[in-house]
């Protein structure tokens, strides 16, 4: 006859046997998201993307891979259509590249702020644009993840009011047409440098300038080689928080809508901190010894759009969009 602790270590080990393929589907359910960006762990954006992580943790394997550590700036798109990555930042300068109405998206002074930026992608034109992105480049795109509007930075004290002032000036753009038109836009002699070559290229005078928000400027120091900020406002900045389409297509709807929550928090914070850190930064700037002045923006405003409409990019932007865009509110 057995004995009682016999029968219960019996009923342990049979309950032990039939917990372990349970375990293994749950591990096995789990998705990995591995996630590429080019912006440094120090960014204001890695913060909101660990977020976006813990969010996660219980039902995906995501993976940051920041400082271009996985990819280097601008191949991030192929990356994802070639399936060697889920998740990735991507900068709709980026996009443009094999979607040209996308210019429109990275053309400058098109979005008034943050605010309206949010507003225009998460209607009707933000739908029609992430459409082109689903059926033509296989991505699915979360969100517009804002981070700070775009000024020019310069080594030289030249004063600068009108892009006419601009003229000769070495102005460090990323590589790709859609960014080099915006520094002709500008006024400037638009130069490709990759971002993580960008601060020795401006100690070393390789370049006159840069262009980035106030907070990325801050977190690459870039201060420290530079003696001015131009406040020209030209860029409303934003990358794509995307992923696979294919990969999104393959998850069921209840870790659809956990990563969708997950981006629309990350995004939020982003936002919120970006736009609060604009503010510190003017007097952080100001109190490093470095002059910011706001130039004749109307100026720059009125050449840019000149040059845009002017250009064979307008051609391919979808009719009435500058005033579609304008419209939101």
């Amino acid at each position: 006859m057995s004995s009682p602790l016999g029968r219960r270590s019996l009923l342990a080990s049979a309950a032990l046997l039939g917990a372990a393929p349970l375990a293994g589907a749950r591990a096995q359910s789990r998705r990995r998201l591995r996630f590429t960006a080019v912006f440094s762990d120090q960014d204001i954006r890695a913060d909101a993307m660990r977020g976006f992580q813990r969010d996660l943790a219980s039902d995906f394997d995501v993976e940051l891979h920041l400082n271009a550590t996985l990819f280097r700036q601008g191949t991030e798109l192929v990356a994802i259509q070639r399936g060697n990555v889920e998740m990735a930042n991507l900068s709709p300068q980026d996009l443009s590249r094999q979607i040209p109405a996308w210019s429109v998206m990275a053309s400058a002074y098109l979005f008034r702020d943050a605010d309206h930026m949010r507003k225009v992608f998460a209607g009707p034109i933000g739908a029609e644009f992430n459409r082109m992105a689903r059926e033509q480049l296989n991505v699915h795109i979360l969100g517009p993840l804002y981070f700070g509007t775009r000024h020019v930075n310069l080594r030289p004290r030249t004063r600068i009011s009108t892009p006419a002032d601009m003229r000769g000036l070495k102005l460090r753009m990323p590589p790709g047409e859609t960014w080099q038109f915006l520094g002709e836009a500008l006024g400037a002699n638009p130069t490709p440098v990759a971002f993580a070559e960008l601060y020795t290229a401006l100690q070393s005078g390789t370049v006159d300038g840069q262009d980035n928000p106030l907070p990325t400027s801050r977190t690459m120091r870039f201060h420290e080689v530079t003696t001015q900020f131009v406040l020209t406002s030209h860029l409303v900045a934003y990358d794509l928080l995307s992923v696979s389409a294919r990969v999104w297509d393959a998850l069921t709807p209840a870790q659809k809508q956990a990563v969708q929550a997950a981006a629309d928090k990350a995004i939020d914070e982003s936002t919120r901190r970006h736009v609060a850190q604009e503010e510190e930064m003017l007097a952080f700037f100001r109190g490093q010894g470095l002059e910011v002045y706001t130039p004749n923006q109307d100026a720059f405003r009125a050449e840019a759009q000149r040059r845009y409409l002017a250009s064979a990019q307008s051609q391919s932007w979808p009719a009435g969009i500058l005033d579609r865009v304008a419209a939101v509110r």
